[in-house]
């Protein structure tokens, strides 16, 4: 179960790079993600929170402009299967599966980043620009980046 989490935080990444480390650390934070005394015990401080939750609302900002990269461009790409491999890692750090869960995390980015990349595509041809695209989006990613974190507790 955990490893489908894991894999799971990892397509949030590939959706919203900067949320799956937001979640992560808010869960951490609240105490739904048993941290404490491993080594990603940091992201249950309330710096970390603060840190990952503001970078989080600059992408979602920065998304809607239309100079926004493609996901698919490599740096892109490189990020959301770093933030996701991260994020699933922190996720393993709870019982002791970090590798493990480290792999299900980037694996899991490809999937939503490739993935969203697709669906974003077919929802802008739906709505003739864009912007509704990117807040739903924006709200599956957030939504579930929460009831992922939330189901691990």
């Amino acid at each position: 179960m955990l490893y489908i989490l894991a894999l799971l935080i990892g397509v949030i990444a590939g959706l919203r790079a900067m949320t799956a480390p937001a979640a992560v650390a808010w869960g951490a934070y609240l105490g739904w993600l048993p941290v404490a005394g491993t080594w990603a015990s940091f992201m249950g401080h309330w710096a970390a929170v603060g840190i990952f939750t503001i970078l989080a609302i600059v992408e979602l900002v920065t998304d809607q402009l239309p100079s926004t990269p493609s996901r698919k461009v490599p740096q892109q790409f490189g990020a959301r299967i770093l933030l996701g491999a991260f994020s699933g890692a922190v996720i393993g750090a709870t019982s002791g599966a970090t590798i493990v869960c480290l792999i299900a995390g980037a694996i899991g980015a490809v999937i939503g980043t490739l993935g969203g990349a697709e669906a974003r595509g077919r929802l802008a041809a739906v709505f003739g620009k864009d912007p509704p695209a990117a807040f739903i989006e924006d709200a599956v990613a957030i939504i579930g980046g929460l009831l992922i974190v939330a189901a691990v507790a």
